[in-house]
């Protein structure tokens, strides 16, 4: 995936001696095939430790970098030809904006989680957001400075928590004038519970030293009231309290049908009510356990393989 990450940027439009790339690895060295790409987009390759966040490795790759502004990118993403053109002449000519992102696109014959992914991705688009994901961020240099880098003491959230801090300084702006493939992008709902138990690890470390707004706390309260209100439910069918039980059943359904309803209504139908359900009834009980597992301090990056 990384390699089609740098064949993406060697395709870019912009002239290639206007931007360099740092590679920063976690590996203790790169492959023939990633070197080659030294010449072809000016890469350079920095080696961090394998026990520190994407936070560091993120600081320490920007820290390094000699131009004006800063593209943030996940290793498994694939951008349009126009990705950097656009980026920077939205930053330049659109008022109060101080980080921009490209919209998300399906990749061919995406599987229905794919685009359940997508979908979600794109619920704004062209409007100025609350949150942005690490995955595709551009800013100015000086404007990354301002808002304190990447915080490297939380292993997930670490994008809720910078662009949190970003929105202070100006609006983030979601654009619909370029374009992204997630190539690393969930496509098995197996997978999936694995990798939202691990994201969910750093929710409550990443509420701390920031505001937490109103329209966040549905993602932290929904997930357990789901999860809480079933596993009381099969309880009180268990212990003959049938009143106790509906009323348990109703209070977790209730969310989840409002999640899953406008699920539907943003993949309309690319994607089937099935598929749309299966998403949540699997996505609130991971975050909730990820939740748990993080606040007694087991986040660990290798619960993520």
């Amino acid at each position: 995936m990384l390699i089609e990450t740098l064949t993406s940027i060697a395709g870019l439009t912009t002239p290639k001696e206007q931007y360099e790339v740092v590679l920063v690895s976690q590996n203790k060295e790169i492959s023939n095939t990633l070197s080659a790409f030294i010449k072809t987009v000016n890469l350079r390759v920095l080696y961090n430790d394998e026990n520190n966040t994407i936070s560091h490795s993120r600081n320490l790759g920007a820290g390094l970098a000699t131009g004006e502004y800063l593209a943030f990118l996940d290793a498994d993403v694939a951008l349009a030809s126009n990705w950097l053109d656009v980026m920077i002449d939205t930053l330049k000519t659109r008022d109060n904006t101080a980080l921009v992102s490209a919209m998300q696109v399906n990749s061919p014959n995406a599987p229905p989680l794919e685009r359940i992914r997508t979908a979600l991705s794109n619920a704004e688009l062209d409007v100025p957001v609350s949150f942005l994901p690490g995955r595709n961020l551009f800013l100015l240099k000086e404007t990354f400075e301002a808002a304190g880098k990447f915080p490297e003491h939380l292993h997930t959230c670490e994008d809720y928590f910078f662009t949190d801090k970003v929105s202070k300084l100006g609006e983030l702006f979601y654009t619909s004038q370029t374009q992204y493939i997630h190539i690393g992008e969930d496509k098995a709902y197996a997978p999936m519970y694995k990798k939202e138990i691990w994201r969910g690890q750093s929710n409550i470390a990443s509420l701390k030293g920031r505001r937490i707004p109103l329209r966040e706390w549905p993602s932290f309260v929904v997930p357990f009231a789901f999860t809480g209100g079933l596993l009381l439910a099969l309880l009180a069918i268990i212990f003959s309290q049938p009143i106790v039980a509906i009323v348990m059943l109703v209070g977790a359904l209730l969310p989840f049908t409002a999640y899953t309803w406008r699920l539907k209504r943003l993949v309309k139908q690319q994607v089937t009510w099935w598929h749309c359900s299966l998403f949540y009834l699997l996505y609130f009980p991971a975050r909730a356990l990820g939740t748990l597992i993080g606040v007694r301090g087991a986040v660990s990056t290798s619960s993520h393989k």
